[in-house]
């Protein structure tokens, strides 16, 4: 898989409370990605961009949300997210939490 097509599928790392407990238990790692991802592209995406061992790969279809704005009805974009794991002793470190 050439480098472009990386950088597209992993489109950039989900940063909450939650992700940040499960990067911390559990080296577990959540990006948004494509929406046309594969797992076995999300996994060779993560090895290449960040040099580690993908243990695990799960998807997840974030569906969009309802929303009012501007006093009008409306709806958020749907996406996909990934949750990856990284071998044990690795880790990303452009995502740790400071």
């Amino acid at each position: 898989m050439n480098k472009e097509r990386l950088y597209q599928v992993v489109r950039f790392p989900h940063v909450s409370e939650k992700t940040a407990r499960l990067q911390a238990d559990s080296n577990q790692y959540v990006f948004e990605v494509r929406r046309d991802a594969t797992k076995e592209e999300i996994r060779s995406a993560v090895e290449g961009l960040f040099d580690v061992k993908v243990e695990n790969v799960q998807v997840l279809n974030q569906k969009g949300k309802r929303k009012t704005f501007r006093f009008r009805p409306g709806v958020q974009k749907s996406w996909k997210k990934a949750y990856v794991r990284v071998a044990e002793g690795q880790t990303i470190e452009d995502l740790q939490a400071d």
